[in-house]
């Protein structure tokens, strides 16, 4: 149900924006924010959609397979969201990338170019293309703006997760807009 009919019915909505824009056709605010939530919307449930196949036919055959995604639009930080997003595949930047290069243990510069490095070859992971290499390092720069907020925020004795309603509703919606801006590269 996700990817045939959520996600292959948002595609028809995001093929016709993306092309315009692709040519240099000029779109409204609400054509381009439009199609940038629906393709936002689109490729989660394309993934999540394959991923809840693959999990069913494993399970036929006796095979459990983990969980792959896990509500990562409800993400109320960039760092929660990569939890919740492809869990897997995080996973393993995480696993054989980030703490291979020390991750958090060598300083906080150390860990944002470990950030930095892990979300570009996560880019090019996806395709070699300058838009997937921008892609990885706007995460990266999400990443490290993410950890250099609850850093400064510790050393100030700040809460930097607002457990308040209204804190909530606003740091979901910066990580769901900072991820829509970079679906669109």
């Amino acid at each position: 149900f996700k990817k045939t009919v959520l996600a292959d019915g948002l595609i028809k909505y995001v093929t016709p924006v993306f092309a315009a824009a692709e040519v240099g056709t000029s779109l409204t605010f609400y054509e381009a924010w439009g199609g940038a939530l629906a393709y936002t919307f689109q490729i989660y449930f394309d993934f999540s959609g394959y991923s809840d196949m693959a999990i069913g036919l494993a399970r036929m055959f006796g095979i459990r397979l983990p969980l792959n995604f896990h509500s990562p639009y409800k993400a109320i930080s960039i760092r929660e969201f990569w939890n919740r997003w492809h869990m897997t595949l995080s996973r393993f930047f995480r696993d054989y990338l980030y703490l291979p290069l020390g991750g958090n243990r060598k300083g906080n510069l150390r860990q944002f170019i470990n950030l930095m490095v892990t979300m570009l070859l996560g880019g090019i992971w996806h395709g070699a293309g300058r838009n997937f290499i921008l892609w990885g390092a706007l995460h990266g720069c999400y990443l490290s703006a993410n950890h250099l907020w609850h850093k400064t925020c510790q050393k100030l004795n700040l809460r930097s997760d607002d457990s308040s309603f209204g804190g909530r509703i606003a740091a979901q919606m910066l990580t769901f807009t900072a991820v829509m801006v970079a679906w669109v590269l």
